[in-house]
């Protein structure tokens, strides 16, 4: 099997490779390729061995028709799971990939969403299809000169992980910044963005900034809030219910679904004819009572389902109208039982996706504090920091600074280094040796006209005897 597929000397922009979790290792591997025997080699997903990584053209139709003659020749391709990755990317993806998939989360799901490819033709969650409507618009279709007057590249949002998402005609998973020039004022801003045709059939972009909340006292599209409706959009983002919304350009009434954008605090809108359920969630496959409510935009509670990592968990899931699919409701108290589980079990290797060399785990188990680099953002930046393991309750303290060398570095002030003398001690200074009081915490000088007396006061020798 050739390694690459369209061409001797790709531009690296537009190539994907295949990353796969390894059942073996339980790690987050490249593929290399498909031996005789139909079993799959992979290699570390590393700079080291990315020319040996199997290397496909990352346009829709030549991926998925590459894909699935690629299953075809699998031995047994529904024991993988697969995700797919631009090449410059894929290490600090594949990093991020390892890290959800071992702290599962609400936020963790959508950002798997984004890479994770079927292995079959089930219908079932969180797997994005490989079909010819994977994506609904093409880089080309953008008009770039545009973008540029918000300070964005195709470059830029690449290496953002940001263009891909928009392409497939969903929001970017995290902020992206974005700056408006108005020729007079310069405005900077974090926002999500994606893509729409407007009424002329062009592409344009669609910036979505952050709110401070959402505005839960006016109608939105022709719906007032009930004080259920609000109390549900702020706790979970989902409202939980269809209701009639009315278009603002047609007065057509449509069942909608509404839902709070977690980000920016948008509310947003989908139209229950186009919501999709799935026939089966992680394993768990719904009936049609369960698919209703979930159309109904309720939330459903499961039980039994398995896991990426193939272990069992509960859980709610609901629609929301925001991401378009069916999501994972993970609740504070939950998480902080799978938390208190990880505790009881083993102190963990890896710190957000990062993980630890045989010398800095057994300094880290000790209690000691470590250096780690090479972590990622929400941004999809590189930052570092100092990692400490309480003892007592389990819990990983960070700091970007060495909180070590911080206490070292501090000292006493002055008025505390007079009050220990004095106090302590049993030494004074030259503007309070004469008093017969304590000094109050801070005091250096007479506090009041009777202790200025008192320091005022000539001062009496005794003379020794002679002898």
């Amino acid at each position: 099997m050739e390694n690459i597929t369209n061409a001797q000397n790709p531009d690296p922009s537009l190539i994907n490779i295949l990353l796969v979790l390894n059942p073996k290792t339980n790690k987050i591997e490249a593929v290399k390729t498909v031996d005789n025997k139909g079993d799959l080699k992979t290699v570390p997903n590393t700079e080291k061995y990315q020319n040996q990584f199997l290397k496909i053209d990352k346009q829709g139709d030549l991926f998925s028709n590459f894909f699935s003659n690629f299953l075809s020749q699998l031995k047994n391709p529904t024991l993988f799971n697969f995700f797919k990755s631009p090449l410059k990317e894929s290490e600090n993806i594949g990093k991020q990939i390892q890290h959800h998939l071992k702290n599962p989360s609400t936020e963790g799901e959508e950002f798997l969403n984004t890479y994770k490819i079927l292995t079959s033709n089930t219908n079932t969650m969180s797997t994005t299809p490989l079909s010819k409507k994977e994506y609904q618009y093409s880089a080309d279709q953008i008009d770039w000169n545009m973008m540029s007057k918000f300070g964005l590249t195709q470059e830029k949002l690449e290496k953002a992980n940001a263009l891909d998402p928009m392409l497939k005609g969903f929001k970017t998973n995290g902020l992206v910044p974005v700056t408006i020039n108005l020729g007079t004022a310069l405005t900077r801003m974090d926002a999500r963005l994606s893509l729409n045709t407007n009424d002329a059939g062009d592409v344009v972009i669609n910036i979505h900034g952050i709110r401070k909340e959402p505005n839960l006292n006016f109608k939105f599209l022709g719906h007032e809030f009930s004080l259920e409706d609000k109390k549900n959009l702020m706790e979970n983002g989902n409202m939980g219910r269809v209701v009639d919304l009315i278009n603002p350009k047609t007065d057509e009434i449509i069942p909608s679904l509404i839902s709070r954008d977690r980000l920016t605090n948008e509310l947003v809108a989908y139209k229950v004819e186009n919501i999709k359920i799935p026939n089966e969630i992680k394993g768990i496959k719904l009936n049609e009572e369960q698919k209703q409510m979930l159309m109904e935009g309720k939330a459903l509670y499961l039980e039994g389902m398995i896991s990426t990592k193939g272990e069992p968990f509960n859980a709610h899931v609901q629609f929301n109208a925001d991401k378009k699919y069916v999501e994972f409701l993970f609740d504070k108290n939950q998480n902080q039982q799978q938390n208190q589980t990880n505790q009881n079990n083993e102190i963990p290797r890896t710190f957000r996706g990062k993980e630890l060399s045989d010398e800095q785990y057994n300094q880290f188990k000790q209690g000691q504090t470590i250096y780690i680099d090479g972590l990622i953002d929400k941004k999809n930046q590189p930052y570092q920091g100092y990692i400490t393991l309480n003892l007592e309750n389990g819990k990983i303290d960070f700091s970007f600074q060495n909180p070590v060398k911080l206490i070292e570095q501090v000292k006493p002030t002055d008025t505390h280094t007079t009050q220990t003398a004095v106090n302590s001690e049993g030494k004074t200074n030259e503007a309070t040796k004469s008093l017969k009081e304590s000094l109050k915490k801070g005091q250096q000088s007479p506090k009041d006209k009777k202790q200025q007396e008192q320091q005022n006061k000539p001062q009496t020798r005794v003379r020794r005897p002679r002898i």
